[in-house]
Formats: structure tokens, C-alpha cells, sequence
């Protein structure tokens, strides 16, 4: 089942084309990254989800019932997750979600054993100090706690890791990974790496359109198996493959990298028959930050 559907989503400002067409469908307990460069469409895309913005033409589908723009009952079942969450400042976690709770209509208990179980899970259960005092880490932290309060079937997470250090990033994405058995999320963010570890599909989104789309070893497969590196014996060889092979790139420490790595066979024999001691040979896996140059590059 698909939680969240877009369908021929088209938004302009002024003469800017901003969405193009744009169709995409998040399956149900499910990462999903939404991938692209800041001005690609992601935030707009959003919004319109959201019922915050209106689309030119297309529709967005949350649990197969139609967002509407300034009506959207449909955010009764999403959480949104912005990349600066603004808090009252003077509250504790635990206040907080109290009195986020009591806007959403929740009774005292649901909201009481509700935040016990998500203070729990983003790690400040035990945390008594007012939210001034925390750091960008714990506010992201508290912000998915809210979001989740009110058991949403559709995360909304607009760049939550961007701004985040190292340790702050890992903690964010263990609990975003972790949720997805409750819930789906929508996973935005340029961060390519934080995709590879924690999304199930990825779709990139370049100059509004969806230039690719599918869980991420089908992305890789589908451009290729990533280059090949030989190492050589000696330096001597070296000059001798690359006149013969001016497509392979010399590295450092002896290697040789093949990008096309269907052309391997003949640059094997050819080291046989000319005796060129080989020491090893590797194949490296296409990353993702790869993938997404290509296709951005190839969108220009």
C-alpha cells in the first residue's frame, strides 16, 4: 500500500517552473529518500503535501484521500519533521509534548504513556533541563517526538540531519531507521550518504522532475558496477597499458582504475600475454554521491 501519492505535480512562481510533471508513490513502512540539490523542488513538494501551498495542476494523495490546499484533513495522520524546529524555550521535553498533546485534543493519559514512550526511544526520558539549553542534536531529537505523538502514518522529515554533527546525525538516523514499524517516512536531504544507510528507495528529483528512482542497489545496477582497480607489480607496466588502454587512470601506490568495466577482459589478456605482473585486482562499488552527479550532470 502506498501512504503518500504524487500525481502530475506541476508549480511555477512567477515564470520558474518549479515541479514539472512530477509523480512519485511512497510505499507503506518505508524510508523514502527524496533526494535532490537546494532549488531542486523538494520543499515545494512538501508543502504541497502538506496543504500549506496550492499545486498549478496534480494531486497529492495521503491514504488515498486527496490533500486540499488550506483544508487538509489529511495532516491529521502526518507528522512534520522542519530542518529548524522552534520550541518554547522555557519548557522541558516532557512539558513540551504536554502541552503538544493538548493542542492535538489527546486525553491526559494517552499523552502521558504517548511522550514516556517517545522520550524514551529519541533518548531524553531522563533529560530535566529546559530546551534552551539543548544542543541542535536534542532539539532535532525532540522534534521527531512531537511529530510522532500522535501516531502519524506518514513522516515528513525536511533535512533534519543538515546542520547536525557527526554524532548528532548517527543518533537521528537510528531513530528514523527504528520507526518505520510504526509509521512511513519521507526522507529529504542532500546528504548522500545518510540515504545509503537508512533509506529503502530513493528518488532524486532535479529540476522538478524525477530523474531516478528505485531502492538504491536497483539505482546501482541499473548505471553500472562502479570501477575496477589493478595493481601492478612495478612501475614499469604502466606506460604500456595506458598507451594501449588510454581509458584506464593512473592512482597512486601502482593501480590503475578501469571505469568501464566491461572492457576488463581484454585488458586481462592483454597483461597475460605481455607478462604484466598483476597483484591485485578490485572491484569497487558505485556509490550513490557518484550516481547523483551523473545525473545531475546529465540534467544540465
Amino acid at each position: 500500500m502506498d501512504v503518500l501519492r504524487v500525481e502530475n505535480l506541476k508549480k511555477s512562481f512567477g515564470k520558474k517552473q518549479v515541479l514539472k510533471n512530477l509523480s512519485f508513490a511512497v510505499p507503506e513502512h518505508t524510508v523514502y529518500g527524496f533526494v535532490g540539490r537546494n532549488g531542486a523542488g523538494k520543499s515545494t513538494t512538501m508543502k504541497i503535501a502538506l496543504g500549506i501551498l496550492a499545486a498549478d495542476e496534480g494531486s497529492v494523495y495521503v491514504l488515498d484521500e486527496k490533500v486540499k490546499y488550506g483544508n487538509a484533513k489529511t495532516n491529521r495522520v502526518i507528522g512534520y519533521l522542519p530542518d529548524v524546529p522552534e520550541y518554547y524555550d522555557y519548557m522541558t521535553a516532557g512539558e513540551y509534548l504536554r502541552f503538544c498533546g493538548q493542542l492535538s485534543g489527546m486525553n491526559k493519559k494517552e499523552i502521558r504513556e504517548r511522550s514516556g514512550k517517545l522520550l524514551e526511544l529519541v533518548g531524553l526520558a531522563d533529560e530535566k533541563k529546559r530546551v534552551k539549553g539543548f544542543s541542535r542534536g536534542m532539539k532535532q531529537r525532540l522534534g521527531v517526538a512531537q511529530a510522532l505523538l500522535h501516531k502519524p502514518k506518514l513522516l515528513i522529515c525536511d533535512e533534519p540531519t543538515s546542520a547536525l554533527d557527526p554524532l548528532g546525525r548517527r543518533e537521528l538516523l537510528d531513530i528514523l531507521s527504528a520507526v518505520k514499524e510504526e509509521t512511513t517516512v519521507l526522507f529529504s536531504t542532500h546528504i548522500l550518504s545518510d540515504v545509503e544507510q537508512i533509506c529503502d528507495r530513493v528518488a532524486v528529483l532535479e529540476q522538478g522532475e524525477i530523474a531516478v528512482e528505485g531502492t538504491i542497489d536497483e539505482i546501482k545496477s541499473a548505471h553500472g558496477d562502479g570501477n575496477v582497480s589493478l595493481t601492478l607489480g612495478n612501475a614499469d607496466a604502466f606506460d604500456k597499458l595506458l598507451t594501449r588502454f588510454p581509458e584506464l587512470t593512473r592512482g597512486m601506490h601502482h593501480t590503475l582504475t578501469l571505469a568501464q568495466p566491461d572492457q576488463l577482459p581484454a585488458v586481462l589478456r592483454y597483461i597475460a600475454d605481455e607478462n604484466i605482473p598483476l597483484i591485485r585486482l578490485e572491484r569497487g562499488e558505485v556509490s550513490l554521491e557518484d550516481l547523483f552527479l551523473e545525473t545531475i550532470k546529465g540534467e544540465r
